[in-house]
């Protein structure tokens, strides 16, 4: 099976929506939706995540379900700047100034993360995460998978970006904020996992391509920098 994390397309953050340039995205990746052949879409119910995915259901007539612990995620932390801003906005020079860096078990004692809730939120989403692909076939076992029903699906998620990414540090076991502040996706970008099989018991997921915007690139459209503090030029 191949699970598509796609972040929403050009984000009207204001009025929970997409852009113009965004539906231009949406539209684009819809047509490389189709010419893959998934077989099943997932959506996050909020708006600018089921805007970027009513135009893949459309053309590919699949009928999208909608998955609600795939919402973008409330998080906050404040900067060094005294600013608050989303927790997967972290600093990465606060992250990785000093050894040793945060693990993917005591992250949450660190800096801005420690005293917040969010072990217990990361918590939830993995459960949710477990449950959903064993729902698929797929039921987590320490950190594999074990095979009850093994497909080849191509299964597509629109989701956000902060999810998308604390998402991927479960499904790959990887430190959290090292993910957080070491990878971005652009809006409408389509991260592919593979639920790797190199036995007939367990698969292991493992990450194909991160980020693609090749749709983009097709259609001739710009790149969207949207959800990224930093120099981009």
């Amino acid at each position: 099976m191949k699970i598509h994390i796609i972040r929403h397309a050009d984000p009207d953050y204001a009025n929970d929506t997409i852009t113009a340039a965004g539906h231009l995205e949406a539209k684009a990746l819809a047509r490389r939706m189709e010419k893959m052949g998934i077989d099943e879409i997932y959506h996050s119910p909020v708006p600018r995540a089921v805007y970027t995915m009513e135009y893949t259901a459309k053309l590919t007539g699949l009928e999208p379900v909608v998955l609600p612990w795939t919402a973008e995620l409330d998080w906050r932390v404040e900067g060094r700047d005294g600013e608050l801003r989303s927790a997967w906005n972290t600093d990465g020079e606060w992250v990785r100034e000093k050894r040793p860096f945060p693990n993917q078990d005591n992250w949450h004692q660190f800096g801005p993360f420690a005293k917040q809730d969010f072990a217990i939120k990361y918590k939830e989403m993995q459960q949710n995460s477990d449950h959903f692909l064993a729902s698929l076939g797929y039921k987590r076992e320490e950190g594999v998978y074990r095979m009850t029903d093994a497909n080849r699906k191509q299964i597509a998620v629109f989701c956000h970006l902060g999810f998308g990414i604390t998402w991927l540090s479960h499904l790959l076991e990887l430190p959290l904020p090292l993910v957080w502040s070491g990878f971005y996706m652009r809006p409408s970008a389509v991260t592919t996992i593979l639920m790797d099989e190199r036995s007939e018991q367990f698969s292991v997921p493992r990450c194909l391509q991160w980020g693609d915007t090749s749709h983009l690139y097709e259609a001739g459209l710009p790149l969207s920098t949207q959800g990224i503090i930093a120099n981009t030029d």
